[in-house]
């Protein structure tokens, strides 16, 4: 039975979603002020291996994954330099220029990382009108209260309006000291106090609300995106364990004062990323962007086993070795995907034990809170096991499209095609067209335009060799 160590419960339940055979989820995004980071990137590998997983044990899901381009804050989303105005002045651009720059690069890193895409990218600039509706509502049920200061309205979230704040995270308001974590300000009513919207006439953008011109905090744009496509009650919520308080919290506290209702059954949250043995840190010299570690030589599909082969609710340590050991364990999985397509096995034999043995023991480990760590060890003792089978010619034909099989759905599962030379049906969309576009380029004698596709093909792991049968797409 599958089941989900819950954040909220904070205990491992059986997994029911809401519709039988229909997920929905919710991911908390990239905030687009600058690149995403590889501590992001686990975050948003989670909910790929999540998502892939549901898939694979047979559910519909309806993946929504938010791209926050609005008044993302320090602190608690009221005080503090509003991080995409500060890059916007940085680079010279509008917030708008600067936002759609790092969402394409977002979309790159995933792209690259082999992350399937989200039902839908919901953007925060485009959903105020959502965001508005909620908090005139929670202001006509009382969980929001408005203060005019300096010629204009702000509304702030009552947090004593709402007996269960804190639940998610721990703090609680009786938990929560004064001026500790969030900042006291005269006009909230309570320090924990947070805001919804924000009068502030300096800030570059602006949109019109019934109390007045402003723009929204940071936590009402969850609310709001989350059940325009989701609805009041969502199956499961991701993110990472920073997200936890004060984004998470709020986002409970906003959602369930508006609608009365449970706003999500199971929340997963990632722990936090180590590098190194310690925290990322741009001083420390040991913060990585996927471009980074590209750059060091380093191709994505070996940074997402690494990211990936850690249990998301343990500490992974990050380091450049364990890159390394991490291309190792691949080279072995494409060997054995070579392996096993080039058998010529025996005709005759039984099904396959082998196989369904790693099946059952792949499946147990993943219903487990999605246990990789456990499910990876499945698939090597599987690798063990058959290589010593092929070895001595006790090989069978079941025993071959067995391995097949098993092989593929680890694949679809972990998120990675194994073999070295690689069928075009099993590399994804976007490499193929870079692969036209340097095709293109050739023919039309831009050598230098299809050398520098070569070289961003290479950064994505994949080589093209152009043989007398025609070119050979390879994994790298």
């Amino acid at each position: 039975m599958l089941r989900f160590h819950d954040s909220l419960s904070k205990t491992e339940q059986p997994f029911k979603p809401l519709k039988k055979g229909r997920v929905t989820m919710y991911n908390c995004g990239p905030t687009v002020y600058d690149y995403v980071h590889i501590g992001n990137l686990r975050s948003f590998l989670l909910a790929d291996l999540l998502r892939r997983y549901l898939e694979y044990r047979g559910y519909e899901v309806t993946q929504v994954m938010n791209i926050t381009d609005v008044g993302h804050m320090l602190a608690d989303a009221d005080e503090g330099e509003d991080k995409m105005e500060v890059a916007a002045e940085k680079a010279g651009k509008t917030p708008a220029e600067v936002a759609q720059f790092y969402a394409d690069s977002f979309f790159r890193d995933i792209g690259r990382m082999g992350m399937m895409p989200a039902s839908v990218y919901p953007k925060a600039s485009d959903h105020v009108p959502e965001m508005i509706a909620i908090i005139s509502k929670l202001l006509e049920n009382g969980h929001a209260y408005k203060v005019e200061k300096d010629g204009g309205v702000s509304v702030y979230y009552d947090v004593t309006s709402f007996k269960e704040y804190g639940k998610l995270s721990g703090n609680t308001l009786d938990a929560l000291d004064a001026g500790s974590r969030i900042e006291v300000r005269d006009e909230k009513r309570h320090p924990a106090d947070f805001a919804l919207w924000i009068h502030n006439p300096k800030h570059l953008l602006q949109w019109e609300a019934p109390w007045g011109k402003g723009y929204p905090g940071w936590h009402i744009e969850c609310s709001a995106m989350a059940t325009k496509y989701l609805g009041e009650t969502i199956d499961i919520h991701t993110g990472g364990e920073d997200n936890k308080f004060p984004h998470h919290e709020c986002e409970i506290a906003q959602s369930e004062g508006a609608s009365g209702k449970t706003f999500v059954n199971y929340w997963l949250h990632a722990t936090h990323l180590l590098v190194d043995g310690v925290k990322m840190s741009k001083s420390k010299g040991n913060f990585y962007t996927l471009d980074d570690l590209v750059a060091r030589g380093h191709d994505p599909r070996s940074v997402r086993y690494q990211l990936l082969s850690t249990h998301y609710r343990s500490s992974l340590n990050f380091t450049l070795h364990g890159l390394d050991g991490a291309r190792a364990a691949l080279a072995r999985l494409d060997a054995l995907a070579d392996a096993v397509r080039q058998s010529t096995p025996q005709e005759e034999g039984a099904d396959d034990a082998e196989a369904k043995k790693a099946v059952d023991a792949f499946v147990e480990a993943l219903d487990d809170d999605l246990n990789v760590a456990e499910a990876l060890a499945a698939v090597f003792e599987f690798i063990r096991v058959t290589n010593d089978r092929i070895a001595k010619g006790e090989f069978t034909k079941k025993a071959r499209e067995a391995a097949i099989a098993f092989i593929a759905d680890v694949g679809s599962v972990l998120g990675f095609a194994f073999g070295a030379s690689t069928d075009e049906a099993d590399v994804p969309a976007s490499i193929l067209a870079l692969i036209e576009k340097r095709d293109e380029a050739r023919r039309e004698k831009r050598f230098a335009e299809a050398d520098t596709v070569r070289d961003e093909l290479k950064s994505r792991g994949y080589l093209v060799e152009d043989t007398p049968e025609g070119r050979r797409i390879k994994r790298i």
